[in-house]
């Protein structure tokens, strides 16, 4: 009996392998436009990342983030150093007294509002002049030392919020974010102790809340969600302001900290990499002496070197998309690092497609990850019930809905790595079809847009490795990169609703494809 029960159900495993080959929906997707959910989560809109503010003094980079903010509708952003001597902050004359210059920042931010930005501002590195030593990091040498002068560090801190107070009106400033510092959990980030970052928190918290105390300040920025429950306990302790948790997570196996690209990184296999530490930094939080803080994730990706073709490959389309939904409303911002190529922590790169970890290249090519946030961005306010893990559905106010979905698969092989692996051509294999039935529509004739991203669909790495991964790209060869990637959709159609009011599609998926629907009333 139990011989003819295991062959039996090695039968049915066998016809359904054969079924699914031969193309029958191994998905269902099922949901009415009537079974409201509540708002569509906009964690991933609230912000996006940026290398260093002095490059954001560059034209090239305002273009790329004014065409960002535009399709991709980013309402903060975030950068590292904002204090560090190529914005020409601080210095000291020769009577030993400190003088400051915003002009550097002035230009910077005042470009952000005229294109509806606000900045996240992350306060950092030490200036030379008020470092108690010489260790830096990256090649434009951020100083990470603790002050030589604590009061002085208030100072100037003081007087640059109350700059941005006089500039841009109080109301403006308080609807901003201070975070202090960049990972003081990492060495290279920080050369003091916690201790010594819990003092220059307290120190700064002081300076920005002496000016206004509706002004937001917050922390720790660490890298791998560490320090939470710390930093609010020693908040809670000592009655230090703190408004807002801030931490980062990446998808990687090894280490924190590769500027360079020389280890060899590895994507994690864990299917809850980042969106895990997400969830387990809110429940950190509820657990705290202060719960309900705000949790914004200032920094996450992939992988964390600007030197992994994934951030380039097809794979992170999809990758976004999964961290996202699994991350829910547990954050208040999901910051994506970062928005462009143009980022220069181990100096100018050599090559157009180099695994930086922008959504657009130095030539502004759009990688296909930049599709994720397009797609995001096109989703209505409402979203519905829907039982599949790896999709969206939401409604707009006109009665047209939006219907996100992906394919998200591991495909890394063991002992390789993903500088090894996701600089070849990766054909995408057949997953089978996905059927989709949407119910309560109205009888009548809609239109049908679909928009596509993964293998060859919105793919300009892959469409590179076919020109024989060139160093430097020609200007027919930018454009051609441009065109394999322009967005346009992949099919429009008119459909007909039958009475019943249920729209059905049947959709072919491969591994890492996303597709975006949009059903729109005639």
């Amino acid at each position: 009996m139990k011989t003819r029960l295991l062959m039996c159900a090695v039968l049915l495993l066998f016809n359904w392998s054969m079924i699914e080959a031969q193309g029958t929906g191994y998905r269902e997707i099922r949901v009415d436009v009537h079974d409201i959910a509540g708002d569509a989560n906009t964690a991933w809109r609230m912000m996006v990342g940026a290398g260093r503010a002095n490059e954001g003094l560059r034209a090239d980079w305002q273009q790329q983030l004014a065409r960002v903010r535009e399709e991709l509708g980013f309402e903060y952003i975030r950068m590292h150093g904002l204090l560090t001597d190529d914005m020409g902050v601080y210095k000291v004359d020769d009577a030993g007294k400190p003088r400051y210059n915003f002009q550097y920042i002035d230009v910077l931010y005042d470009y952000l509002h005229s294109i509806g930005m606000k900045p996240f501002v992350e306060l950092s590195f030490m200036p030379a002049a008020l470092a108690s030593g010489d260790k830096t990091i990256f090649w434009w040498k951020g100083n990470v030392t603790p002050p030589n002068d604590y009061d002085r560090w208030h100072d100037l801190i003081a007087a640059l919020v109350a700059h941005f107070t006089e500039r841009y009106g109080r109301d403006e400033v308080a609807s901003w974010y201070f975070e202090v510092w960049n990972e003081p959990n990492l060495d290279g980030f920080w050369a003091g102790t916690q201790d010594e970052y819990f003092k220059l928190y307290a120190t700064t918290a002081d300076a920005i809340k002496g000016i206004d105390p509706a002004y937001r300040v917050g922390g720790p920025a660490t890298a791998g969600a560490a320090w939470v429950p710390e930093t609010i306990a020693f908040c809670h302790d000592n009655d230090v302001p703190l408004d807002f948790i801030s931490t980062h997570s990446y998808g990687v196996k090894q280490g924190y900290l590769d500027e360079f690209g020389n280890r060899g990184t590895v994507l994690a296999d864990d299917a809850w990499a980042v969106s895990g530490d997400v969830l387990k930094s809110r429940q950190e939080i509820e657990a705290s002496a202060m719960p309900g803080l705000e949790l914004h994730y200032t920094e996450w990706s992939s992988s964390y070197t600007p030197r992994d073709p994934i951030h380039d490959s097809y794979h992170q389309a999809a990758y976004i998309l999964q961290k996202l939904k699994q991350a829910g409303a547990a954050a208040d911002s999901m910051s994506y690092w970062v928005f462009t190529d143009i980022f220069e922590e181990a100096g100018p790169r050599f090559t157009p497609f180099h695994g930086g970890f922008g959504l657009l290249n130095y030539q502004g090519i759009r990688k296909p990850a930049f599709f994720s946030y397009r797609f995001l961005n096109r989703l209505g306010p409402t979203a519905l019930k829907n039982k599949d893990a790896q999709s969206i559905v939401t409604i707009k106010p006109d009665g047209s809905v939006q219907l996100l979905l992906w394919d998200y698969t591991f495909t890394l092989p063991e002992n390789i790595n993903n500088q090894q692996y996701y600089v070849q051509d990766l054909p995408a294999k057949p997953k089978g079809n996905v059927n989709v039935e949407i119910h309560g529509l109205r009888q009548g004739g809609w239109d049908l847009t679909t928009y596509r991203v993964g293998y060859r669909q919105n793919d300009a790495h892959t469409a590179y490795v076919d020109m024989g991964s060139p160093r430097q790209l020609t200007k027919a060869q930018v454009e051609s990169l441009k065109a394999s990637a322009n967005g346009a959709p992949s099919t429009s159609e008119k459909t007909d609703v039958p009475a019943s009011g249920v729209f059905k599609k049947q959709l072919p998926m491969r591994e890492n494809d996303v597709y975006l629907l949009v059903l729109t009333p005639r």
